[in-house]
């Protein structure tokens, strides 16, 4: 590496372009398209009994009315389960247009093609749909009752059930161990629904040229959609092109595919001749794309008297709203994630993923993990709180030590593989966080209250990522991943890696995600993992390159390779100044030519210079030009870890909460650019906070969401998001080229056991249930009060 800008706080190169109204969201996209719209179900639960699409068909502009019946068999099937699992032993996913049943209000019935969206609306309007209401499934405890069912070949409604068990090192049990404990302690935690609600929603623009399909789409996963659609209409996939444009976030709702509408928008182009866009709306966004973080946890836990848990046995419900179209990634990452940086003497968790009649659940930024870091913290904080002592010694007393790493905490994770930590240091973790928040001068000060919670993260999850990376004449280097961007800074960090690995300057260096035509295999941006899968396949591809670079100017400059250095994008002899050539002319030397078609590719033609005839013009084994592709599939997750801490106010008339200050510190091993590194947490700090303290779905017992507009479900303001002081530990991760790990969610998950934390500390009332509003800590001053 012969530059610095690894690990330098480089300014995001996308956003000139973004800020000043330069991007290229789907909805700019295909202003000549026919607009789709769907009719979507007023009912949580109905039988179709029939449609009517008859004052419909004089609207001015309609093109085409499509129902389940219209599909042909290969559009009509139930959409994929993406990730099936031996535990998901009813996993149930939706048909593109509903059939026969509806399970959820905004699940769609019926798909309309005008000329544009003004007349599609029109027409969804006067479809006259006969339902016959059927009684709805709402909320974990109805669910599990099991009286109605969601779907009825599903008994119980209980899609999932999942055991995982580590005994202690003396091989009890951890059911066994908790009876055996000095001290034990039993408890319920409540965390509700909420949601993901990029300021764009999804989105779908397709067009057919009578061979090729080409699909935009506001996704977190190109290639997947490009995999899923070609599977979906039956063709080959060569004939597949997505490209995800600027995408106005993620956040966990976009890698689902393929949605119902990225199957039938295709299909309506490919069927019509012509080219067809839908773009969500806000509401439909709310009430028809996905949720998350809805669980029920019913905790045992046992510990000795300096607060060590000798066993802890947890056993939750986990709400999947109607479908499993992403199977039990979410609650296996609760169930695993839970442990935290602690070493438990023995650990089972038990979860059953039920469905409702409201929205499927998928994941969300954090994916199950806010639910079990707020299980664990809030463990914790019991502990303290019964042993009488603070709250980061119980902590300190659990931590597994900074010499116990690779540490295995004989657990399955969610890609399939050990749950095995990687690196870490987490007492040096506490004792930064600590000094940063001023931990021991705040605590037992009147008026306000202090919280802390930990997290382990797993990040950079397989199977693999690609990159590609090609220099040109001009000694621009050109670099492409399958992977596509969702506002993290991909176009930053990536040139940054390329950038060092060949020794030229950023500004040469361009960056292309999420476009299946300029690289067809990879797998998606979610999980934590673009940075270190992604990057370290570009990082790899940048070596090939950079090998293939110097044997080509070695020869040129008749030196020995090793003797060689690239900087500033010239390639020169290490203690000979004079001995120099431009990494563009080493391009152009790595493509033998037979024609000049400039002045600088006359270096390549045959009678430019002096040849070697007794070797072919292209070396055997080799490949005209000066690029290079490689994959990084990892072994297993790498795992970051932070320990986030807050003081917070609590009005003593209004029970507002007021976050005072708010401090992170974070280990995401090394770090590529701080600066987007404290962005991602400040980030996912702020939906935190919105988790914690405001955002929540509800429904109603007729599964109505009543509050699915901007209006009703509340986000914090600017005004609510204190300023996030932060931290960095590097402790590299040994299991990839760049020693990197993920930090994407990082900022989002201990956030509700922080507040819960410091709220509690405030009040000396125990919280239990997330988020808390301030009419919830008014009624539980006034249940306290009545004692």
């Amino acid at each position: 590496m012969t530059t610095k800008l690894f690990g330098e706080p480089v300014r995001r190169r996308e956003d000139p372009r973004l800020l000043t109204g330069q991007g290229r969201y789907l909805d700019d996209l295909g202003r000549d398209a026919l607009a789709a719209a769907f009719v979507r179900s007023p009912h949580a639960h109905a039988r179709i009994r029939d449609i009517d699409v008859t004052r419909a068909l004089d609207v001015p502009g309609l093109v085409a009315i499509y129902t389940w019946e219209d599909l042909p068999e290969r559009v009509a099937r139930p959409l994929p389960l993406l990730i099936p699992h031996p535990a998901l032993t009813h996993g149930r996913t939706a048909y593109p247009l509903a059939r026969e049943i509806v399970r959820h209000v905004g699940e769609a019935v019926v798909m309309v093609v005008a000329a544009d969206r003004y007349a599609a609306e029109d027409a969804c309007g006067l479809i006259d749909v006969d339902y016959e209401p059927l009684k709805a499934v709402v909320g974990l405890e109805e669910a599990v009752q099991g009286a109605q069912l969601v779907h009825e070949d599903v008994p119980g409604n209980l899609g999932t059930h999942f055991v995982q068990e580590v005994a202690g090192l003396d091989g009890r049990g951890a059911r066994e161990a908790i009876e055996a404990a000095p001290h034990t302690l039993a408890f319920r935690l409540d965390i509700e629904r909420s949601a993901s609600t990029p300021l764009e929603g999804r989105g779908v623009y397709a067009r057919w040229d009578g061979r090729d399909l080409r699909v935009y789409s506001s996704t977190q996963t190109s290639s997947s959609v490009r995999m899923a659609v070609a599977a979906a209409l039956q063709l080959p996939l060569t004939q597949v092109e997505v490209i995800a444009p600027d995408v106005g976030g993620g956040f966990g709702v976009k890698i689902v595919h393929p949605w119902p509408e990225e199957v039938l928008v295709p299909w309506a182009a490919m069927t019509l001749g012509r080219e067809v866009k839908w773009a969500e709306d806000r509401r439909e966004h709310f009430i028809s794309s996905a949720h998350e973080r809805g669980q029920v946890h019913y905790v045992r836990v046992g510990f000795d008297d300096d607060g060590r848990v000798l066993g802890l046995d947890v056993t939750f419900l986990h709400d999947h709203g109607a479908y499993t179209h992403y199977g039990i990634i979410v609650p296996i990452i609760t169930s695993t994630q839970l442990l935290g940086p602690y070493k438990i003497g023995a650990y089972r968790v038990e979860f059953s993923a039920v469905y409702t009649n409201t929205v499927q659940v998928t994941p969300y930024r954090g994916a199950g993990r806010p639910q079990g870091a707020f299980c664990m913290e809030r463990t914790m904080d019991k502990i303290a709180r019964y042993l009488g002592k603070d709250r980061t010694v119980v902590r300190e007393v659990n931590f597994i030590g900074p010499d116990e790493f690779p540490y295995d905490q004989r657990m399955i994770f969610q890609d399939g593989r050990p749950l095995i930590y990687d690196s870490g240091n987490y007492p040096e973790m506490l004792r930064m966080i600590k000094e940063l928040i001023g931990w021991d001068e705040h605590v037992g000060r009147p008026g306000t209250g202090i919280g802390i919670g930990c997290y382990v993260e797993g990040t950079g999850v397989g199977p693999y990522e690609g990159g590609h990376v090609q220099i040109t004449s001009d000694g621009r280097v050109h670099v492409s991943t399958g992977l596509t961007s969702q506002g993290q800074g991909h176009e930053t960090v990536f040139a940054q890696i390329a950038a060092t690995e060949l020794g030229v300057p950023i500004e040469r260096v361009s960056v292309v995600t999420g476009d299946t035509r300029r690289f067809g295999y990879a797998v998606g941006t979610f999980a934590s993992r673009a940075a270190v899968v992604s990057g370290s396949a570009i990082a790899l591809a940048c070596r090939k390159v950079r090998e293939k670079a110097l044997r080509i100017a070695g020869d040129a400059l008749e030196a020995d390779p090793a003797d060689l250095e690239i900087e500033d994008g010239v390639v020169r002899v290490a203690g000979a100044p004079g001995a120099t050539i431009p990494l563009g002319t080493v391009a152009v030397l790595a493509n033998p030519l037979r024609y000049a078609f400039d002045e600088e590719a006359t270096r390549a033609t045959p009678f430019a210079g002096a040849a070697d005839f007794d070797r072919p013009p292209v070396a055997e084994g080799d490949e005209p030009g000066l690029e290079g592709r490689d994959f990084y599939s990892p072994i297993r997750s790498t795992f970051a870890a932070g320990m986030h801490a807050a003081i917070v106010e609590t009005d003593p008339d209004t029970a507002e909460i007021r976050v005072v200050r708010y401090a992170v510190v974070h280990d995401c091993g090394k770090l590529i650019n701080p600066m987007l590194v404290e962005g991602q947490i400040h980030g996912g700090v702020a939906q935190g906070i919105g988790g914690a303290l405001y955002e929540r779905m509800v429904y109603d017992a007729h599964g109505q969401l009543v509050n699915a507009s901007f209006m009703d479900f509340l986000m914090p303001y600017a005004t609510e998001i204190p300023h996030v002081e932060t931290a960095h530990l590097e402790t590299p991760s040994p299991l990839n080229p760049l020693g990197v790990k993920g930090a994407g969610e990082a900022g989002v998950i201990p956030v509700a056991a922080v507040i819960a934390s410091a709220v509690e500390d405030a009040e000396g009332i125990e919280i239990d249930r997330m988020p808390l509003s301030p009419s919830e800590l008014f009624d539980l001053r006034t249940a306290r009060d009545m004692k």
